[in-house]
């Protein structure tokens, strides 16, 4: 009812339209085109007209003012439009929600009225009832009375709540009718506004109209001003080009004057060009020739040179297996022999190689030098201007190379030299000369960059004959035609366009950029420190930087740069501006020179070069200070000072300090002797002279002699050898005289790259005064300069001293007073008066006594020191104590009368604490039983830095602490385990402290908590140690579990409980133990319950066995080891020409590789695989069993307790253990290894005999090894007698070392699976083997349901075929054969019994029926015999054959298996008529076995008498009626009629039937359906007969009625039909 009552509507929701943001609603979304409708053209005119008086500017204010008015107008009418239709949906749906709730009133009045008046009827019957006395009526009516009061109540209720609706309603209803009355009064003013916006619109729009026509009239006269002057610029336009024609025309006939000879010319140049063109086409056939005739020679010449290699490989293989052989006759390693053979070969061919090709490389280059040289002398021919110029390095080189080419010795150079004693060039310098491109390079690559040896294509095409075409000086200084002043201003312009297409102004918005036109990033393109031979490459990046679209073309790199620089440059096309494009520039050196230049660029507004810069690696070294002011010290103190050597270049030397008076001794030997020296162990030294080559470039021939000597010695350094430099360095002598400023330790060495290097300078002065020295810093290099600095100190005295400036008091602890005694010395002649002063952080702590003295002349003077350390000591000392080091250096102060400095000494002590900290500093040591001891670890940590004496005393005696009963020494900050041990002597809650007290009297406590624990029950053992046990075998002990507890008086006797709580109630208690997982150990049972007083035996086994892990792990290893076998084995050898070309460490990565790949491999293999029954397995674990070393464990297995019996648990809901009472055994398994281990099948100790047959025997033999060194008595354990298995050769004794074989059989006489343990036992241990094995029946399923096959109805003389499948459902492949009951053996001692149809039906057993009359057999099985495999499956096909009528042909089909167990019996039926049809059903009246009558006669006229005889069939219905009140169903028979399908002619192919007497049938409560019919061939049809009792029907009189049933098929057959019926009262 609630739910139809509409809630009083919120009026103000409807203000909350969209706004923009100043507050005026959005006109877009509720703009109506209603309102967009035009005012009349009248109104409009005249409020023009009355406007058109007033000034511009107030119209303009009032046009604007109108504008807004109109748009506010626009814009608020669509809202109230909007708003009047949300309220008539609001008024609408008000008065429907009033409506229903009116309705809904109502229908609650009438509720209310109808309880109202049940209750009153109910009050009369509770009043009624009472007055009868019935209770239980009066009861109900009641509790009926009262639901109708609570009916009522809530009515009520909802009609005050309708009712309260109703009023919100109205009075909503109220709120919106005043809200639509002021919504229509403004909405009336709205569409005024809008009628007079209308007007203005219409006033404004003819205006506009005005003003763009005047706008069209005036661009209208501008067009036809612009016509005008487009007339007459074109006529100026038409006399210039007429006068351009006329020029034309004339230029044009002195041009084709001299074409003509120009085109005579060029016919004359192309014949000779023809000529020379078929010339080299011949000359180039011919070159084919040759070289086809080459290219079938070097192919001739290959055969040989591949047939010879074969025969050689080929002898050498035959050389190789006869040293094999031989080498296997003696018993030696062949492979490991013929491996190193080869290797020795292969590196003897690849030294062999190395060395011949740097003798060809060597040749070549000096080849290639002699070539060049011989070159450029003839392309530079000398001016007179440079003969008196010197000759330069490299011109020096080239001469002496030509000289030692040609065997003659070096001579003068030709040209005159200013300077006679100029060194001729050393040899060392062809080392320079040779790149290390040159020298690294593959032979194959030489000619790659400077062909020396290439011919031309066709031969003579580069002779020097060979003439460039020249051109005619006649075309050359040829002027151009026309002379007039037309033709020259023609001209200027021409060229003038076409400097303007490459370069020209740029000019936007009227202004000319000036300036570069791009703008590269970085500016300078440096490649700073490069090494020759490596390439470099460095990015810049271009940016536009002009005003308007550029374009950028790369002009080039200098010219001295072009052999180095190569720049990659991709034209960008038109860039805008601001836009940039990146630029590859790759330098790749081949001399060591600084090289500058810049690369070129060409842009629409002129040209541009970046700046390139190529630096070579040079020391730049300097010094950071060049003086060093050590101040005044006292003499006898030693300071020092470092001074910091930095090289920011990229060449590395070597420097040495010296003082700057002592000389720094050199070579002084002439480099030329250096460099000889130096050639002579490079050509002893074939490697070191390639590796100097490689080393030196051809520019470092232009340097001095000691950058020689640098690249040399460092050469000589990295390899090891003594170098020049060592040898200098040794006769250099050391100043022995000791002064006052000098160097440190370091004072030469190697100082790198972009390195630095601080040596100290060490001041030490002996006599006052002032002190200078100067120093300098030489170079190897001798292109760095010597660096010089200097350093001064002044030196003081005074007279009064202390031996000991440094006072160390060791280590000291915190509240402790240590004492030492000060001695001051004085060198005065005067006594002096001395003041000590300690500094006032530390006068808390420390103290000199006394505070003054005098000092006596010459003597000396002892002072007191007291240091007593307090905690305080850290802060107070502020920056004199290290907190981390702890570490106190306090400065003393001793003050001498009339002196101003004082004497000063410092303090040294390690101030440490004394405390021992015990962690943790609270243990719970939790739940313990009485039973056991709990072990906590604690730590002693000492947080001093000494030694400590300690010790745990008073300690309870439920408490222990090990090791050495907690007494001991700790050292300084060392950490100390201890176990408190707790052991509980009742159960209750401990809480003590544990005292440890140091040997200065310092206590530190431990607080400890336990609860004592007396569980209810104990065990007999707490700790089992078992005997050594062998792999695989079992140890077993024995333990009881006790309930003591029986009684709860605890005065008498200790109870259980857990500490200080409840008592353990008395009755039975379950036990649980729960072993850790993975464990050897087994415990049974490990679930109990013990009653009181009563205790329970408990067995724990325990067999040790190898973990799956380990065994895994050594198959694996076999498994890779086997793996790698084959893969080397399967290798095949490479060729030895090919071994020559890979070097050592390439063969090893291959082979290393190959192995990781196969290893890798077998991996994935093995996890594929289960190991667990591989042979690798079985083969591990074997002989780790063999090589057991043997193992110790010990568990701990906790035992639960609980109250009450596991018994009584709800299915398997655990019982509430508590984990207080738990009880906890310890278990001590040594494993060791077997004594006796299985040799066969792989070491398994399980042996399966699979499936065997029941009935029949499977053998295994079990070989056994005794490994041990004694002989051992074997016995075995007995089997079950009745079993399958049986051990057929015990032994008694096994010898050691010995193997013996174990025959066992295996006969299983059921199918089932057995297991059984066979134990092998000897006083070492026990073997157990588990013997398996499944016996299988033999089973067979059959695809005929029920046993029975009936073959149906067949004509005479003919056969029918029926298929079955057997399939063998047993693991084993199974012998059948199939025997027919009527063929069997006892056939014939059947037949000398009784007939069967004289018998009692119940006493029949023969199976075999009516047989046929000629011998044959009625039923035929194929196949016969046969053997089904496992799983497989057999189709079988019956055949009946029938020679004579009679419904009772049966025989017996009997599946054998293996010849003598049956497994299936098939009842095979078949029935057989001489006529097509046949009829089933009712009740027999004949035996089902044929009678000794006589054959009938088989004549056809016989048997058309014997068809239409009536032939008599008994149909009795049983009507059950068990009550009379329902209706029974009625009763129901059936009857079959058939059609046999049969292969005869027969005029008839259906069958057809009719029952007469269908009415009177009927009548007596039959009902018949189908009454008649038609049956196809092969088909059959059923006839119901259902049966009611009629009215009159009497049920002590059965009823009795016939009707004829004919049959009509190839003949015609009549059944008299007699219907019995009765009515039945019981089952």
């Amino acid at each position: 009812m609630e739910g139809g009552v509409r809630p009083r509507p919120t009026v103000g929701r409807l203000a909350q339209t969209p706004h923009r943001e100043d507050g005026t609603p959005d006109s877009h979304e509720w703009e109506d085109p209603e309102f967009r409708a035009e005012a009349p053209v009248q109104e409009a005119e005249a409020q023009a007209a009355s406007e058109a008086g007033r000034p511009k500017t107030v119209q303009k204010a009032r046009a604007d003012q109108s504008r807004r008015a109109t748009a506010r107008g626009r814009a608020r009418a669509p809202l109230l439009r909007k708003e009047l239709g949300c309220l008539a949906e609001l008024r609408a749906g008000e008065e429907l929600s009033t409506q229903k709730a009116r309705e809904e009133l109502r229908a609650c009045c009438r509720r209310t009225d109808l309880i109202t008046k049940q209750q009153e009827r109910v009050v009369a019957e509770v009043a009624a009832e009472r007055e009868a006395n019935n209770i239980a009526a009066a009861g109900r009516l009641q509790a009926v009375s009262r639901r109708l009061g609570t009916e009522l109540e809530n009515e009520r209720d909802l009609q005050s709540k309708i009712r309260a609706a109703l009023r919100e309603s109205a009075s909503a209803m109220w709120h919106l009718e005043i809200r639509e009355g002021q919504l229509e009064a403004e909405w009336k003013c709205v569409q005024e506004e809008v009628e007079a916006a209308r007007g203005r619109q219409q006033v404004q729009a003819a205006e506009q109209l005005r003003r763009e026509e005047e706008a069209e009239r005036k661009a209208e006269r501008n067009r036809l001003l612009r016509a005008r002057k487009a007339l007459h610029l074109q006529r100026e336009k038409g006399l210039r080009h007429q006068k351009l024609l006329d020029d034309a025309r004339r230029n044009h006939r002195a041009a084709v004057k001299f074409l003509k000879a120009s085109l005579g010319r060029v016919r004359e140049r192309e014949h000779e060009q023809e000529v020379q063109t078929r010339e080299r086409l011949r000359r180039r056939m011919d070159a084919v020739l040759a070289l086809k005739t080459s290219i079938a020679t070097n192919r001739e010449t290959l055969r040989k040179f591949q047939a010879w290699g074969r025969a050689k490989a080929e002898l050498a293989e035959h050389r190789t297996q006869a040293e094999k052989q031989a080498i296997l006759a003696q018993g030696g390693d062949a492979f490991k022999h013929l491996f190193h053979r080869r290797r020795r070969q292969e590196l003897e061919a690849q030294n062999r190689a190395f060395e011949e090709e740097q003798r060809l490389r060597k040749q070549e280059i000096v080849s290639r030098i002699l070539k060049e040289a011989a070159e450029s002398r003839k392309r530079r021919p000398r001016s007179p201007a440079k003969a008196g110029a010197r000759p330069t390095l490299r011109d020096k080189t080239w001469d002496y190379i030509a000289d030692c080419g040609e065997g003659r010795a070096p001579c003068t150079p030709c040209c005159p030299v200013k300077d006679d004693s100029a060194p001729h060039p050393e040899p060392s310098q062809l080392v320079k000369s040779m790149s290390s491109e040159s020298v690294q390079g593959h032979p194959g690559s030489a000619g790659c960059e400077e062909d020396s040896l290439a011919e031309p294509e066709i031969p003579g095409l580069w002779n020097k004959d060979h003439e460039l075409h020249q051109v005619p000086k006649e075309d050359v200084d040829r002027k151009p035609v026309g002379g007039t002043k037309m033709d020259k201003d023609i001209l200027a312009r021409t060229m003038e366009q076409l400097r303007r297409g490459v370069i020209h102004r740029q000019v936007v918005s009227g202004r000319e950029f000036k300036g570069c036109p791009f703008n590269s990033k970085p500016k300078v393109i440096h490649f700073k420190d490069f090494d020759v031979g490596r390439v470099y490459k460095k990015k810049m990046t271009l940016i536009n930087a002009t005003y308007a679209i550029n374009y950028c073309k790369l002009e080039g790199v200098d010219e001295h740069l072009r052999d180095f620089v190569h720049v990659d440059f991709n034209p960008p096309g038109p860039m805008s501006a601001g836009m940039s494009f990146e630029v590859l520039v790759t330098f790749k050196p081949m001399i060591n020179k600084d090289l500058e230049g810049s690369i070129t660029f060409l842009a629409q507004t002129g040209r541009f070069a970046v700046p390139l810069k190529c630096s070579t690696k040079q020391c730049s070294l300097s010094l950071d200070q060049e003086l060093i002011d050590f101040g005044s010290y006292v003499v006898g103190e030693t300071t020092s000072r470092v001074i910091t050597l930095t090289n920011t270049g990229g060449l590395g030397t070597r420097f040495k300090f010296l003082p700057a008076s002592e000389p720094c001794e050199r070579d002084s030997t002439p480099s030329v002797m250096r460099l000889s020296s130096v050639f002579t162990y490079m050509f002893e030294d074939k490697s070191f002279y390639d590796k100097v080559a490689s080393s030196i470039s051809e520019p470092q021939l232009e340097g001095t002699s000691s950058s020689q000597w640098d690249v040399l010695s460092q050469r000589d350094y990295e390899e090891g050898r003594p170098t020049e430099l060592d040898r200098v360095a040794t006769m250099i002598f050391s100043n022995e005289e000791q002064t006052e400023i000098s160097l440190g330790e370091v004072t030469e060495g190697e100082i790198g790259p972009f390195t630095s290097i601080k040596v100290p300078i060490t001041f030490s002065p002996v006599t006052p005064g002032d002190i200078q020295a100067n120093f300098k810093v030489t170079f190897k290099n001798r292109q760095c300069p010597t660096l010089h600095f200097r350093a001064i100190g002044v030196a003081v005295d005074v007279p009064v001293w202390v031996p000991r400036p440094d006072v160390d008091l060791k280590i000291c602890m915190y509240d402790r007073l240590y004492q030492d005694s000060i001695l001051v010395h004085t060198r005065s002649k005067a006594a002096l008066r001395l003041r000590f002063e300690v500094c006032k952080e530390l006068r808390g702590h420390m103290e000199l006594l006394p505070e003054t003295g005098y000092i006596q002349a010459l003597s000396s003077y002892s002072v007191q020191l007291k240091f007593l350390p307090r905690h305080s000591l850290p802060e107070d000392a502020g920056e004199y104590f290290d907190r981390e080091s702890r570490v106190l250096e306090a400065p003393m102060t001793i003050w001498v009368a009339d002196q101003i400095r004082p004497v000063e000494f410092t303090v040294h002590a390690i101030v440490t604490t004394s405390d021992l900290e015990l962690s943790p500093s609270e243990v719970d040591f939790g739940h313990c039983t009485i039973y056991e001891a709990v072990r906590t670890p604690i730590s002693l940590h000492n947080c001093s830095l000494l030694p400590q004496e300690f010790g745990f005393v008073r300690l309870p005696k439920c408490v222990d602490i090990q090791p050495n009963d907690g007494f001991g020494t700790i050292l300084p900050l060392e950490m100390l385990e201890f176990d408190v041990i707790f052991q509980p002597s009742k159960a209750k809650e401990y809480s003590f402290e544990l005292v440890c007290k140091s040997e200065i009297g310092r206590c530190f406590k431990l607080t400890c908590r336990a609860v004592g624990v007396h569980p209810p029950l104990e065990l007999s053992h707490y700790q089992i140690k078992f005997a050594a046990t062998s792999l695989y075998d079992t140890s077993v002990a024995t333990l009881y579990v006790i309930n003591p507890h029986l009684s709860m008086n605890s005065l008498t006797h200790s109870v259980p409980r857990v500490g200080s709580g409840d008592t353990c109630p008395v009755g039975p208690t379950s036990f649980e133990f729960l072993l850790p997982p993975g464990s050897p150990v087994t415990i049974s049972p490990s679930v109990g319950t013990v009653l009181p007083g009563k205790r329970c035996l408990v067995q724990v086994a325990f067999r040790p066995v190898l973990p799956m892990e380990v065994i895994r792990q050594r198959a694996f290893q076999a498994l890779s080891k086997d793996g790698e076998v084959k893969l080397f084995r399967k290798e095949v050898p490479t060729p030895r020409k090919d071994l020559r070309r890979q070097s050592l460490s390439v063969q090893r990565v291959q082979h290393r590789d190959r192995l990781f790949r196969a290893s890798t491999s077998l991996a994935l293999e093995m996890q594929k695989q289960d190991l667990k029954f591989s042979y690798e397995y079985q083969v591990a674990q074997a002989i780790l069993a063999r090589s057991f070393p043997g193992k110790f464990d010990k568990f701990v297995v906790p035992c639960v307790v609980a109250s009450g019996d596991i018994q009584d648990r709800k299915g398997m809901e655990p019982l509430s253990f508590s984990p207080h009472n738990t009880l906890y055994l310890e278990l001590w398994c040594p494993a060791v290894a077997p004594s006796i281990i299985v040799t066969s099948d792989k070491g398994k100790t399980v042996s399966s005999f699979g499936d065997i047959a029941v009935g029949h025997r499977g053998i295994k033999k079990v070989s056994i090894q005794n490994i041990t060194s004694e002989d051992l008595a074997v016995d075995f354990s007995v089997l079950n007698p009745n079993g399958p298995f049986v051990l057929l050769n015990p032994v008694s004794k096994l010898p050691a070392g010995q193997t013996h074989v174990l025959v066992l059989s295996f006969s299983p006489r059921e199918s089932m699976l057995a297991q059984e343990t066979l134990d092998v036992i000897t006083k070492r241990g026990t073997l157990t083997l588990t013997l398996s094995g499944t016996g299988v029946a033999s089973m067979i399923t059959c695809s005929i349901e029920g046993d029975v096959l009936h073959m149906g109805y067949v004509i005479a003389r003919e056969s029918v075929s029926s298929t079955f499948q057997l399939q063998n459902s047993s693991s084993l492949p199974i012998k059948f054969s199939m025997q027919l009951h009527s063929l069997s053996s006892t056939r014939r001692e059947d037949r000398q019994q009784l007939p069967q149809f004289l018998t009692s039906s119940a006493q029949r057993t023969d199976v075999v029926g009516t047989q046929n009359h000629n011998g044959q057999s009625v039923f035929s099985v194929a196949p016969v015999e046969g053997v089904l495999d496992p799983g497989g499956a057999q189709d079988f096909t019956v055949t009946f054959s029938p020679d004579h009528e009679s419904l009772y042909f049966s025989d017996l089909l009997q599946v054998i298996l293996f010849e003598k167990k049956v497994s299936q019996q098939i009842l095979l039926k078949g029935a057989a008529r001489e006529h097509m049809m046949f009829l089933e059903g009712g009740d027999p009246l004949d035996v089902p076995v044929e009678s000794l009558t006589g054959i009938p006669a088989s004549d056809p006229e016989h048997r058309e008498a014997e068809a239409e005889e009536l032939k008599p069939i008994l149909v009795t219905l049983d009507y059950i009626q068990l009550d009379t009140d329902t209706p029974a169903p009625p009763a129901t028979r059936e009857l079959l009629v058939g059609c046999i399908r049969t292969t005869q002619l027969s005029p008839k192919k259906t069958v057809e039937f009719s029952l007469d007497s269908v009415a009177s049938l009927q009548h007596r409560g039959f009902t018949i359906e189908p009454p008649r019919g038609v049956v196809e061939r092969g088909q059959t049809k059923t006839i119901s007969i259902s049966w009611v009792p009629p009215a009159d029907f009497d049920p002590d009189h059965p009823l009795q009625v016939s009707a004829l049933l004919q049959l009509r098929g190839d003949v015609k057959e009549t059944y008299k039909v007699f219907f019995v019926a009765q009515v039945l009262t019981g089952p």
